[in-house]
């Protein structure tokens, strides 16, 4: 019959319009920015650094400055100085690590080639800003968020890549025995041994 999908389809918003006054899973829209939308795990937008503390988030960051996401990067939008000490030695510290996020197109290279789990995606949107230039490149003060900030967007990965970094711990430490148990080891003979006769008097 002429007419009979307009028919269905208004029959369907009826149903949906009557039934979301009791069941509220049934909301096809919410009252933004008053409601803020549920975002899926998945969900990615720009990365951010992980610091295990928010205490001391700048002392406690996974990030080695390696340069691996730096270089990786398709769009060259991340920034990388390594920290050094006072004889011009590197550290394993950042000292600048800059995001341009008016470059950056969230393809998660960065994350997936930190051999570190130092860096991951946000879910943070609400990101309009005033300028188009400084206020879009974040240095490693703005990108720095906690581990727990981490668990909070996305829990499941969060708890994996925490479960592999206790095992990954757990094996250097078993490692670093094993290497003091068999220097101990091998000091031990030789301690053991009695001293050399002493020579005769001439």
């Amino acid at each position: 019959m002429l007419g009979s999908g307009i028919i269905k389809g208004l029959a369907v918003t009826a149903k949906n319009f009557v039934g979301s006054f009791h069941d509220p899973a049934r909301y096809t829209t919410v009252e933004y920015p008053e409601v803020k939308p549920k975002l899926p795990e998945a969900y990615r937008n720009f990365p951010f650094l992980v610091s295990e503390t928010a205490a001391d988030p700048m002392g406690t960051l996974r990030c080695v400055a390696c340069k691996i996401c730096e270089k990786e990067c398709p769009p060259q939008c991340i920034y990388i100085v390594r920290e050094t000490d006072e004889k011009g030695k590197p550290k394993p510290v950042p000292k600048v690590f800059d995001i341009d996020i008016s470059v950056c197109m969230s393809c998660q290279i960065c994350v997936e080639v930190c051999p570190f789990d130092a860096i991951k995606m946000d879910q943070e949107f609400e990101i309009a800003k005033t300028g188009r230039f400084t206020e879009l490149l974040l240095n490693r003060e703005q990108l720095a968020k906690p581990n727990s900030y981490y668990h909070q967007i996305h829990p499941q990965e969060a708890a994996g890549v925490d479960a592999a970094l206790a095992e990954q711990k757990a094996k250097a430490e078993a490692a670093k025995a094993a290497k003091a148990a068999k220097a101990a080891a091998a000091i031990a003979p030789k301690a053991a041994e009695p001293p050399p006769p002493t020579p005769p008097a001439p």
